[in-house]
């Protein structure tokens, strides 16, 4: 495999690395991912009413996916650490779930994009949920973690073909 194939963290050798992003303009660039936690109608009302035994739920995820994002090249091995500028992190209930939906949207003005930031931040929220909640409810599911849209750098811009709709 090659970068030709379109994988740009392997080299000609099939070796991952670190893409080397020095020669690279600085743009604005934008990403925003999105997903879900299914839950029980039950463990949504209470939720929503601020009783789960753990605390604030929502809150307490919407931080946990900011922290998130700002870790991100701690925990995926081949991500640029990133000076980030803005970090926002959306959980709304979603009766037709039922659950919560979480979005989340990071920004910089850098040489390398920030989709891997906005989904790191999607997932430890969702995470933190299930964490807050399974007292409650250990049969939720996260899923749905992708993204929705991306803009700036050599690239260009992406837009799911779903999001929208």
């Amino acid at each position: 495999m090659s970068e030709k194939a379109g994988l740009t963290h392997i080299n000609a050798s099939g070796e991952a690395h670190m893409v080397d992003i020095g020669d690279k303009a600085e743009t604005v660039r934008v990403a925003t991912a999105e997903g879900h936690v299914r839950m029980a109608p039950e463990t949504l009302a209470l939720i929503h009413a601020g009783n789960a035994k753990k605390g604030d739920v929502i809150g307490t995820a919407r931080l946990a996916g900011i922290m998130a994002a700002k870790q991100t090249s701690n925990l995926i091995p081949l991500c640029h650490p990133l000076m980030l500028t803005k970090v926002s992190v959306d959980i709304a209930e979603d009766c037709a779930l039922p659950g919560l939906r979480v979005t989340a949207t990071a920004k910089l003005t850098g040489k390398t994009g920030v989709e891997m930031e906005a989904l790191t931040a999607v997932s430890v929220a969702c995470l933190t949920i299930y964490d807050m909640a399974k007292a409650a409810d250990k049969a939720m599911e996260i899923g749905g973690v992708r993204l929705l849209e991306k803009s700036g750098g050599k690239s260009g811009d992406f837009r799911h073909p779903e999001h929208g709709k």
